[in-house]
This record gives structure tokens, sequence and C-alpha cells, in this order.
């Protein structure tokens, strides 16, 4: 083997020192190098299982805020629609106020035209009383009764009146 250029003396040499670092080797490196390897992965496993977890807690979120905003929206429907209901009802309140008002002030109007009617009839009677006295008593150049003047002229309106009527 010497003529190849191989020494068996170094050659067992170097293979059992190949031997002892390969043990070496295997026993201060490669089990702690596994160990951690081991660890590693354990903790990778351990974040996807927490990122898997932190993704279905979000979609849970996700839900639950969706069903608190479709509840939220609902109940803000549901309060317009009372207040709407509630505008509505005082707006016709508002409205059949203003009609009893308005026929209120209607009524009481009519009653004063009314009064006042009578009492501008009575006016003219009374004026008209007092021309026919002085027109009668101009007739006549003298004085006659007041009370009895007053008497006829109503006596005379009351048969225009009736006159008038039928």
């Amino acid at each position: 083997m010497e003529q190849l250029g191989i020494n068996l003396p170094s050659l067992i040499a170097q293979l059992v020192n190949f031997a002892l670092l390969l043990l070496l080797l295997r026993v201060v490196a490669y089990k702690p190098i596994l160990r951690m390897l081991d660890e590693r992965a354990l903790r990778v496993r351990e974040s996807m299982e927490r990122v898997d977890e932190i993704k279905r807690e979000s979609a849970r979120s996700a839900e639950e805020f969706a069903a608190r905003r479709a509840e939220a929206l609902r109940q803000g429907q549901e309060i317009v629609a009372r207040a709407n209901q509630a505008a509505e009802r005082i707006y016709e309140e508002a409205q059949e106020r203003a009609r009893q008002a308005s026929a209120e002030f209607l009524a009481k109007s009519r009653a004063e035209i009314e009064r006042d009617r009578q009492k501008a009839v009575a006016e003219i009677r009374a004026q008209m009383a007092d021309l026919a006295i002085f027109a009668a008593s101009r007739l006549v150049r003298s004085s006659l009764d007041t009370k009895e003047h007053y008497r006829l002229v109503e006596e005379a309106l009351a048969e225009a009146e009736k006159a008038k009527l039928s």
C-alpha cells in the first residue's frame, strides 16, 4: 500500500481520530443541535397554533362585532321609527289644537259679530224712533208724549219685521 502512497499506521490513526471526532461531535454537538432544532420546531408549531387560535378569535370577534352592529342598527331604526311616530302624533295633535282654536275663534267672532249686529240694529231702531218722533213733532208742530211715540215706532218696526219674514 505504500506503493499507492498510503501509510497504514497513519491511515488507522486517522480513522480512529475520525471515529473519535465523530463520536465527540455526536455527543457534544449533534445531540444539542438536534435538541435545539426540536425545541425550535416545537416553538414554531406552538406559534402556528397560537396564530390559528388568534385567527379563530379574530373571526369570532368579527362575528360578534357584526352581530352587535346589526343589533345596533336595528335598535337605531326602532328609535327613528318611534321618533317619527311621536313626531307624527305631535304634528296631528298640533293640527287638532289649531283646528279647535280656529273653530273657537270663529265661533267667538261670529258671536261678537252677531252682538255687534244686534247692537247696530238696536241703535238704528233708536235713531229711527228719534227721527220718526222728530219728524212727527215737526209735522204736528207739537210735542207728543215720547213714550207713546217709542211704543208706536216699536210696533211699526215689529210689524215690518213680521212682514219681511213672511
